[in-house]
């Protein structure tokens, strides 16, 4: 089956590199003109454009999700750039320093929290305000395996990709009669720069995979075919207020594999 995106404008958060590139990339090379978003990487955003299909409507944002007068100012310019929205990846966010919470400095705690979960109510609520007046469009957060899983000494992100997945459920519950669709995608260990230092320690990457039943990390790629498919009407059309879990298997207790 092909997944044909002609004509759909799309808003990427965090795309100057990762997981966020990728699916900008797979969007743009499925029709879709896409808005590429970075916080402080201009060269990983541009390298992010030229990876993209040749596409003149294609614009670049600059910005902090957690400040909600910049996110608003994004949303303008697109309403002015192309006229309407039809697909908004909330993926911009970060996992912070590993502190046990009970010696957790509280402005490291809120930083987490105001990226990943104020940040991305601000994105959702403009996004909304643009698609429930043109009856129709596509919003999926990329949470993470840790919106289900607990991870000692990470309290702050698994609240943040937590409270993300519930907000989605609400969501759907308020607008599924207005055919505007509400997603997440919650991927487990996936291979970027971000986390090479696993990755790339022998020792470490082993213990990962002791984690994950299919034995391997997941490929950016493999996440971004999965957001287009979810974001497209080919396959995702009867779909909202979900979470679809790319994990090669974290979430099925690995460690009761060979009994309890």
């Amino acid at each position: 089956m092909k997944i044909d995106l002609s004509g759909k404008k799309a808003f990427v958060t965090g795309s100057s590199g990762g997981i966020g590139r990728a699916i900008a990339v797979a969007l743009s090379h499925s029709g879709a003109t896409v808005a590429v978003h970075y916080r402080g990487d201009e060269a990983g955003a541009r390298e992010t454009l030229a990876q993209m299909r040749p596409d003149d409507g294609h614009l670049m944002l600059q910005g902090d999700v957690s400040e909600k007068d910049a996110v608003a100012g994004w949303f303008r310019s697109l309403h002015d750039a192309w006229g309407g929205l039809d697909i908004f990846i909330n993926n911009a966010g970060i996992d912070g320093e590993k502190q046990p919470l009970a010696e957790s400095e509280v402005d490291a705690w809120e930083k987490v929290i105001s990226v990943n979960l104020l940040g991305g109510y601000y994105g959702v609520r403009q996004a909304l305000q643009m698609m429930l007046p043109a009856d129709g469009g596509v919003i999926l957060s990329v949470t993470s395996v840790h919106e289900k899983i607990p991870w000692a000494g990470q309290s702050a992100y698994c609240a943040s990709k937590a409270g993300i997945s519930l907000m989605t459920q609400s969501l759907a519950l308020e607008i599924s009669d207005q055919n505007v669709r509400v997603l997440c995608l919650a991927p487990g260990a996936i291979k970027t720069d971000i986390n090479k230092d696993v990755w790339s320690d022998e020792e470490q990457l082993a213990d990962l995979k002791e984690k994950i039943p299919m034995r391997r990390m997941g490929d950016v790629e493999e996440i971004a075919n999965l957001a287009v498919a979810m974001v497209s009407e080919e396959v995702g059309s009867y779909m909202t207020g979900t979470t679809v879990f790319a994990d090669g298997g974290m979430i099925t207790y690995p460690s009761f594999a060979k009994g309890g």
